[in-house]
C-alpha cells in the first residue's frame, strides 16, 4: 500500500487549523468539562491538550535543532516520557492553551517563511532502535497528522 503524500502547504494548513479547531470547540466549555474525562480510562480535553503540547515540544524542538545545526544527531524522546517532566496535566486548560498557541504561532512563523529546500534538512535520530534520518518535513508532517487525530478525539468528547 502506498503512502498518501501531503504537501508543505497542507502541513501548514493542518498546523493552523488544528489549533483553530481546538480553540473553537473548547471556547464555551467550563473548567469542569475541560478537566473531566468522558469515561473510565479516557482522557479529558485537558489531557489531550497536555499530550499535544508534549508532542509539540519534542517534535518542534527537533525541527528547530535541524534548522539551526548542520546534520545534528538528536536523541529521540517519546512525548509520553517527556510529559512526565512537565506540569501540563495540572495546568488550567486556558493557561495551557495560551502556551500552546504561542508555541504554534512561533513554529508557523518559522515554517511559513522557510524556503522549500530547507524542509529537506535532516538529522540523525537515535534512541529508538536503528538510527533514522528525519527531516523538517517529516517532523512537521508527523506533528500535523498526529494532532489531527487528537482534534477528532476532542470533537467527539465535546459533541458527546
Amino acid at each position: 500500500m502506498s503512502k498518501i503524500s501531503i504537501t508543505i502547504e497542507q502541513i501548514l494548513d493542518l498546523l493552523t487549523n488544528n489549533l483553530l479547531q481546538i480553540t473553537e470547540h473548547t471556547a464555551d466549555l467550563t473548567s469542569v468539562q475541560l478537566h473531566t474525562p468522558s469515561g473510565q480510562g479516557e482522557w479529558s480535553i485537558n489531557d489531550i491538550l497536555a499530550h499535544l503540547r508534549s508532542c509539540a515540544d519534542m517534535w518542534g524542538n527537533a525541527i528547530e535543532t535541524i534548522l539551526t545545526q548542520d546534520q545534528p544527531i538528536i536523541k529521540a524522546v517519546n512525548p509520553r516520557t517527556w510529559i512526565k517532566q512537565t506540569n501540563y496535566h495540572e495546568q488550567p486548560f486556558r493557561t495551557s492553551l495560551r502556551a500552546f498557541t504561542k508555541q504554534r504561532t512561533d513554529l508557523l512563523a518559522i515554517l511559513g517563511s522557510l524556503p522549500h529546500k530547507n524542509w529537506s534538512r535532516s538529522a540523525t535520530v537515535t534512541g529508538a532502535g536503528k538510527p533514522l534520518k528525519l527531516t523538517v518535513f517529516s517532523y512537521a508532517e508527523r506533528l500535523a497528522t498526529h494532532e489531527r487525530s487528537h482534534v477528532k478525539q476532542l470533537k467527539r468528547i465535546v459533541n458527546g
